[in-house]
């Protein structure tokens, strides 16, 4: 599956339960706001290396809180007609020059 696929299949999505009144681009950033913080949850009092080795049950909320992250992050860009992937490209050839290697 590709990002093009997942995109149409979110937008059938919302568009058999008549969700689009209320996916302009100001909510659904307001929603990835949101499920951006749910991410932190729960790694908000682990360690450092806990952290990095979360386990089963923390790492399958984080999974989940990932999914919903990118699935309205994949809804922005398609409301505002942007092309992601091309969006992040150029922002690591950007990134390259704001921060060379060491």
């Amino acid at each position: 599956m590709d990002l093009q696929t997942l995109t149409e299949q979110l937008r059938d999505f919302a568009r058999r339960r008549d969700w689009g009144k209320f996916h302009s681009p100001k909510n659904i950033a307001m929603a990835l706001a949101v499920e951006a913080a749910e991410l932190m949850e729960p790694m908000q009092w682990l360690t450092e290396e806990q952290s990095r080795n979360p386990d089963e049950t923390t790492r399958a909320h984080l999974a989940d809180e990932m999914a919903d992250v990118l699935l309205y992050l994949l809804q922005l860009a398609d409301a505002l007609e942007v092309d992601v992937l091309q969006a992040a490209f150029a922002k690591m050839e950007r990134n390259e020059t704001r921060f060379p290697p060491v």
